[in-house]
């Protein structure tokens, strides 16, 4: 295994998953404002799950994100 080349792909993929899903989440937030189901101020349970099928890894992590 290419050492350098496993680190690098791993922190592309993960650099990607941050900026996607930091969009993904502050789109759907915006939208929920505007239609009236947030009021702007809660506090929203997160969780992120990566599976990775070939290693049978799954990793969960959980978090809150305020708004």
């Amino acid at each position: 295994m290419d050492e350098e080349k496993f680190n690098r792909t791993i922190r592309k993929f993960l650099k990607e998953v941050g900026i996607t899903g930091q969009h993904q989440i502050e789109t759907a937030v915006r939208e929920a404002i505007r239609a009236g189901h947030l009021r702007g101020d809660e506090k929203l349970a997160a969780k992120m799950t990566l599976q990775i099928g070939a290693v049978q890894l799954t990793h969960v992590v959980n978090g809150e994100i305020e708004l």
